[in-house]
């Protein structure tokens, strides 16, 4: 198993950043292991929507990874699950409004399932999981470049 979580102050207002995090498609213009992602099931940036993310494999080649948005409080908190893909992951998005923007804080806890599940006895695989996903949730630092050279709506 595998914890991180990570913040970052992004100088806009949280219903700005709420709805741009909301809308998974978004994720390929800062998560730079994301190459794309589409909506496969339900309601577009709603509880119960499915998208399927083509993620960067080690080989070069893109893996499928379909991620479930689990949870949602506008301008608040996105809650999502990763059902498929190299390692299961469950995380969220917590926002906050602060007098320079807004506050964001990513949490992440991720397992290796399906035939990679027999590795966990192995430590040094523990080990490179806990590296994948506290690199993931520091991608913040890359949501906030993102989202400030936008213009301010």
């Amino acid at each position: 198993m595998a914890i991180a979580e990570y913040e970052v102050l992004i100088e806009r207002d949280a219903m700005a950043v709420y709805q741009y995090l909301l809308d998974a498609t978004n994720l390929p213009s800062w998560r730079n292991d994301v190459r794309s992602v589409k909506l496969v099931q339900g309601p577009a940036e709603a509880t119960g929507a499915v998208y399927r993310k083509m993620v960067a494999g080690r080989s070069g080649l893109s893996i499928p990874a379909d991620l479930e948005i689990t949870n949602v409080r506008p301008g608040a908190e996105i809650q999502f699950h990763v059902v498929s893909g190299p390692a299961i992951r469950w995380g969220g998005y917590y926002l906050s409004t602060e007098d320079a923007g807004t506050r964001v804080r990513f949490a992440m806890e991720a397992k290796r399932e399906g035939r990679f599940g027999f590795l966990r006895r192995f430590g040094f695989l523990n080990g490179m999981l806990q590296r994948r996903v506290s690199a993931d949730v520091a991608q913040l630092d890359r949501l906030k470049h993102v989202l400030e050279l936008q213009p301010a709506i």
